[in-house]
This record gives structure tokens, sequence and C-alpha cells, in this order.
């Protein structure tokens, strides 16, 4: 008689098909042809194109292509839309928002199994993982909606929303979207990807039903034309894209001076870092969960597996073991957990990365089993042997492949892990929450799990650093991403020119007798510049004052080589940084006169003394925040909390305007050095003395050498500069010039670092609404959440 152990050995899941009779059901119903959604009505399916079941090839319905026309109409509609829904309150598009949701979980089934047979992605992922969320993701924004008016007072709703999302997570992505601008009091004009399209048109009944008002939500679908006319329109206020790198650098550049607003959720190469003392039973559980979920088609998947080298053979061994246990079938199999890739273009590119890590020499492990022989398959695969620097170890492969190595401490883990161009997610491992608490924050990412994987929540953000993009989903985070600050709208429609006092006459001379040629501050120091190049400063009423140096490309690198070996000032305590800004502020006022005279005499300015007791002020607001803009702790329906941190973006180009050269000097630089931040700033091109005379108080108030840099010359040239240079994080610029900032957003899309510009409007730097606030700290920081789930 066998054993209860062989008895359990032979045993093996049976099949549990899911029914596809309703989603059929409904695709009948519409006669397999559908058309567009716009203003609360569906066109005529005319240019039609196929959507097919990746799992067997075989044609689900037909969709419609739209036109740029049929874009212009959904636009139009959204924009006239716009303010009744505004109209309705917080509290009418809560009840519309909580009707969507209820809906949601209505059909659950329904949307589940289409959204399986649209992708491919197995039921029990749609059905426990994808609907859940979705639904969640109107409940939370209901909520906000509710309390817009209280939590967002100083706030307003952008206006027409251009939304565009792939295809991996066709339902979840457009709940991540919709229900976060519903709330906030936008419209919309939403594009679901070109291969899954159908629960999006699912999801236009369900609004019909909800009581969604005509116009406030329109679905267009069709290829990439029809997102180029969604980026291009001129009538779209914001454009919120997930996707790919490449197309996300398109829409950039595209977008670079319209004043859209804009975020992008990329690409991602995620670390699966696992430590030699984590329970590896455990971390295997959550490397499927996170390579081998929805068949690796997810931007946050731990693609790259590294693993402690003392625990290194064991852990891949268990990793192999557990390869073996997958199982791959049809997607609307329950008992299955790999389904189908999305499409054959999908397949041909995975299997072309794989056989060149072959070709390199790799070692390319699968387990032995049988696939399907109609539709789009890949076996799950584990890679060893790559380099660092292979095509598989750093491009993101998008499908059900895992690229393993090994470190040896946790500092090496930590450069491993950031060694790459994305950084949207990691998973850390270990059994000490010190270690992991440790490494979560060095690391260059969004997201970090601690113990888990591919956890998410409304409550919480998601979004990248790096070329994974910015802007948040989710949270209260994702919520400003969908509102406007109310200051925005005053701002004057050019810089504002000062009220002139009595000027001076014209000294005669020989204005060249003594040289006052002004340096450049980098590292700490006054430099001459790299080209020996100076400029003659005028004042109001045409007297020479100094000559400063011309600051060119080379300057701004050794500003940025100075900012980062300042990197101490952002792990400096917060506390630290706020006291050094006060010894700013004491030291100017020290200076008070001196700083008044230098500003009168170069623009004339009648208020100049009020210039610098403004800048003394300001410096004392920013000291304040330093230590008060503190994180969050979410409390989503994991066993746990999840901490967001505001963490310093990095380095920041900061180009300075040429009104008020202190105080718009001050008003830009000191946030983004409360917040830990290095700086290589461009003082105002006309006015540049008043920042360069800072250097003393600078040197007398314990600011570390490279924490402010200085740099004098062309705004255009320097901006360029910074804007190119893939070690600078981020560009502020608030010249006044329209052009000049287009050219910032647009150079900035090769590294896609985070732009901060006021294009041609000026900006009443006395106005403490419009020069500072929770605007100016959130582009000074980016929000990374960290899950930490409780007694694992």
């Amino acid at each position: 008689m066998p054993t209860i152990k062989e008895i359990l050995q032979t045993m093996d899941y049976g099949p549990a098909p899911e029914s596809t009779k309703e989603a059929q059901a409904w695709l009948d119903q519409h006669g397999r042809r559908f058309g567009l959604f716009i203003d609360n009505a569906w066109t005529e399916a005319l240019d039609t194109f196929g959507s097919f079941n990746p799992a067997d090839g075989n044609e689900l319905a037909q969709v419609t292509q739209a036109t740029s026309d049929d874009v212009n109409r959904a636009v139009e509609a959204a924009r006239r839309a716009q303010p009744l829904w505004v109209a309705m309150g917080g509290h009418g598009r809560a009840k519309i928002l909580y009707a969507i949701a209820r809906l949601l979980q209505k059909h659950s089934r329904l949307f589940a199994v289409l959204e399986t047979l649209d992708n491919g992605k197995t039921i029990r992922e749609t059905r426990d993982a994808d609907l859940p969320l979705a639904a969640r993701h109107f409940y939370h924004h209901a909520g906000w909606a509710q309390l817009q008016s209280e939590e967002f007072a100083d706030y307003r709703a952008v206006g027409v929303v251009g939304q565009i999302v792939p295809w991996n997570f066709p339902l979840l992505m457009l709940a991540w979207k919709i229900a976060p601008a519903l709330a906030a009091g936008n419209t919309i004009v939403f594009k679901p990807a070109e291969f899954t399209s159908l629960s999006a048109l699912l999801f236009a009944e369900i609004c019909q039903q909800a009581g969604v008002p005509a116009g406030v939500v329109n679905i267009v679908t069709g290829d990439g034309r029809v997102g180029e006319a969604i980026v291009n329109h001129p009538g779209i206020d914001k454009l919120a894209f997930t996707g790919s790198t490449e197309v996300g650098r398109i829409i950039r550049k595209a977008t670079a001076g319209t004043g859209k607003k804009l975020s992008l959720e990329l690409g991602g190469k995620s670390p699966f870092i696992v430590f030699e003392d984590a329970d590896l039973d455990a971390a295997v559980e959550g490397l499927v969960d996170s390579i081998w979920f929805n068949q690796g088609q997810v931007c946050c998947a731990g693609s790259r597996l590294l693993v402690q080298e003392s625990v290194y053979p064991r852990f891949i061994a268990k990793v192999k073991a557990r390869m073996q246990n997958l199982r791959v079938g049809s997607p609307l199999d329950k008992s299955n957990d790999i389904g189908a890739l999305v499409d054959p273009v999908q397949q041909q590119r995975i299997t072309g990365l794989v056989e060149s890590a072959r070709a390199e020499g790799c070692e390319i492990w699968q387990p032995s089993c049988d696939m399907p022989v109609a539709g789009s398959w890949y076996l799950p695969t584990l890679i060893t042997g790559a380099s660092t620097s292979a095509a598989v170890a750093q491009t993101e492969i998008f499908g059900p492949v895992l690229v393993a190595m090994s470190f040896r401490t946790p500092g090496e883990a930590v450069q491993l892990a950031n060694n790459t161009v994305y950084g949207l997610a990691a998973c850390v491992w270990t059994e000490s929450i010190s270690l992991a608490l440790d490494v979560a924050p060095a690391i260059k990412a969004g997201v970090v799990w601690i113990n888990t994987a591919n956890q998410f929540d409304a409550a919480c953000g998601f979004g990248g650093y790096k070329e994974s993009g910015f802007g948040r989903e989710g949270g209260k985070e994702g919520m400003y991403e969908y509102l406007t600050p109310l200051a925005e709208d005053r701002r004057p429609a050019a810089p504002l020119a000062p009220e002139k006092g009595k000027l001076k006459p014209v000294e005669e001379g020989v204005p060249f007798a003594v040289d006052r040629t002004a340096k450049l501050y980098i590292g700490g120091k006054q430099a001459r510049p790299d080209g020996a190049y100076s400029r003659a400063i005028h004042g109001a009423n045409g007297q020479f004052i100094a000559d400063i140096g011309e600051g060119n490309r080379k300057d701004i690198r050794n500003a940025v080589e100075a900012a980062h070996k300042a990197a101490g000032w952002s792990k400096a305590t917060a506390h630290n940084r706020a006291q050094v800004l006060y010894y700013i502020a004491e030291n100017l006022a020290v200076r008070a006169d001196e700083f008044a005279s230098r500003i009168a005499q170069q623009t004339g300015a009648k208020n100049a003394a009020a210039e610098v007791q403004a800048s003394i002020e300001r410096l004392f607001y920013w000291a304040a925040w330093a230590d008060k803009y503190d994180g969050l702790a979410h409390q989503p329906p994991m066993h746990g909390i999840t901490v967001a941190l505001n963490e310093p973006v990095g380095v920041i180009g900061i180009v300075c305007p040429n009104e008020n050269p202190l105080l718009g000097f001050i008003s830009l630089v000191a946030p983004a050095l409360a917040l830990g931040n290095r700086v290589i700033a461009v003082p105002s091109e006309a006015h540049p003395l008043s920042a360069l005379d800072l250097y003393q108080v600078l040197d007398t108030s314990d600011l570390p050498g490279g924490a402010l840099n200085i740099v004098t010359g062309s705004s255009d040239e320097l901006a360029r500069t910074l804007a190119s240079h893939f070690d600078v994080d981020a560009v502020w610029r608030h010249d006044g010039s329209a052009e000049g900032c287009a050219e910032v957003e647009r150079l900035s899309s090769e590294s896609l670092k985070r732009t901060w510009t006021g294009g041609a409007k000026g900006r009443d730097w006395f106005d403490a609404k419009q020069a500072c606030g929770k605007t100016v700290l959130q582009h000074a920081s980016q929000v990374k959440n960290v899950w930490i789930p409780y007694g694992v």
C-alpha cells in the first residue's frame, strides 16, 4: 500500500476551467463590433481592427480605429462637460465614483473573464487581484472627492485630461487613472491599449449605468496614432501615460513648452534582493509573485535576482524546483499559474533577448513542461552567468525571464540594485529589520517591498525615479497629479518690473582701472570660469559695477561633480539643514543694508530693503519646513504598514529669475536645500551680483562645500547644459523665457529628469501663495513608498 507521502507526490491539480458564457454573450450582444464612446454615446463602428485572444489566436471582436477628428470631438465633449462636473461638487462626484465601484463589484466576474480572454493573464489574477483593486481605487477616490474642499482647498481641477495606458493591466490601469482624475473634477479622454480595449469599452457601459454625465468620460480606441493625436491636442490640459520609456521620451518632447501637466509611469528593471538571513522559502514564493505574475509583463517585475553569495547555490536550487511546479496553460483554468503573452510580437521580442544571452555564454534554464500549440506562450526562464552590462541585465524584457547574480555585502547589493537607468521598484528579503530599513532608503526606486512583493493599494502612491518616469498614482500624492494650485492662476502674464527709485548719475572715469571680477562658486570655493571670459555688469543708471565670470559647459560639469561629492548634505538630519538655513538668514540680516544697496544699484528698485527683508523671512520659512515635511504611514489592507518617505530629488539645476535677483534666488534655492537636495544655481543673468555677494554669507553659515554651487553666465547656454546632463536629476527654470523653458523640457527627455518651469509668465516673489507652500515642497522631493508587513 502506498504511503501518504507517495500519494501526495502523485496528486495534481485537476482542470478547473472558468466559463466564458457571460463574456461571450456580452460580445455577441454588441455584434462583436464596437464603436467609440464619446459624449455618452456610441459611434458607428466603421474602420475597425481585430482584438484577439492571446491564448488561442481567435478573434474576439472588431474595435474601431479612431481618427484625429474623433479625438477632437472627444476633447470638445470633455471641455463642455468639465465646468458642470466641477459644479456638481465633491459630494456629487463622490456618489458617482461610489456607484462605479459598486457596479465593478457587481459585474466582477464578467470583467475578470473578459480581461483574461483579451489579455491572456490567468483568471486567478484578474479575479483575485485586478478587479478588487480596481474597485478599491474608485471607493478610495470617492472619499477624496468628498474631502476635496477641505483637503485641497487651495487647488482646482486641471481641466481636460488625456490618459493612455498599456495592455498589461487594462482595467486596473484605467482605474488608477480615471478614479483620481474624476475625483478632482477633471474630464477625460481615455485611450486603452490597441491589444486590450474590451474591458475599457465594458467600463463605458458602467459609466452610463452609474450616471456619469455626458462628456465626462470619453473612450477612444486605436493604435499609436490615436495616442499621438491626444498628446498633441491643444485642448488637453494634462497627460497621464503608462508605457515604455521610449514612448515616454517622445511624449516629453512633444509636450515641451505647451504648459501641459505631465505624469509618466514607465519601464523598470527591478532588483529582488535576498540576504543570507532571509526566509528562503518565503522569498522563493515572493519571487514567483514578483517575476512570473502576469507572465512577467509587469513594469515593476523583480526581473533581477540578487542573492547573497553564501546562500546563492541553495536559493537557485529552490527557485528551479519551484519553477518546475509552475503550471503553464489555459489562462481560464483556475489551477494554472502562467498564461499567454499578449501577442506574438511580444513573444518574438522575448525570444530574441534570451537568445542573445545564450550567445553570450549565459546558462538558460527552463522547466520541462508542455505548452499549448496555438497562441503566444513562453516558459518561465532563469538566466545565470550574465554580466552586469549584459542586455538581459539592463533591458526591460517584459516577460517571464529572470536574471540571477550574486553579491557579497549589503553595500554591493545596493550598488548592483542601482546599476540601472530605471528606478521603479525593488524587493528586499531579510529577517533583520535593521538591515531592511538601512537598505531600502539607499535603493533608488519609488517603491520598496520588504519581505513581500507586488503589493498595491489605492492609498499608497506608486511611481518611479530616473528613467522609470515621474509622478505618482494612488494616495494623496496621486491626487495632486490631477490638481493645479489656485495661485498659478494669479501669476502675472510676464515678469514684474521693479518700481524704480531715484537713480544716481553715471560717474565719469576709467571703469576698468581696478579688477572687480566676481568668480563662480563651486565646491564651497570661489573659482575662475573655465573659459576665462567675463562680462561687464552695469547698474540701472548705466554705471559699471563689476565684471562677472561667464560659466560654460565645463564649469557646469565641475559644479555637478562637486554636488555629487556633497551627498552628505542629503544624509544630514533635517534639524541640521534647518540650522544652516537659519544661519544663512542670520548672516544675511547682518549685512542687510549692503545687500539692499546692491539690489538698488543693479535694478534701480525702490523697495530693495523690502526685498532683503523678504529674503530673510523666506529663509526662515524654508528652514521651518526642513524638519516638518514628514512622510506618512499608510495602513493598506495588507497586514502591515506602508511608509511614504519624502526624499530629496538629488542634484537640481536652478535657473533663477531676473526680477527680484535676491528674493527670486532665495525662493528657489532655499526649499531645494531644505529638503536635502544639492543645487547648481544660475543667478539672474541681468542682475547676478546679489547672488554672488552671498559667497561670504554661505562660507560663514556652515553650508558644506558643494551643497550649493553658483555658476553665472548665459541662462540659455547653462540651462541647456544642465538639462542635457545625465547626472542632474531635475531642472527648474523661472526666468520668463518661454523658449528657454520649452528647451529645458525637450532636452530633459533623454534622461527623463524632472522639470519645473515657469514659461513666459512671471511670478510675484513677494506673494507667499505664488512662491511658497506645498507645491514647491513637492517639486523639491520625491515620494518613496516602503511596504513593511507585520509578522513575516
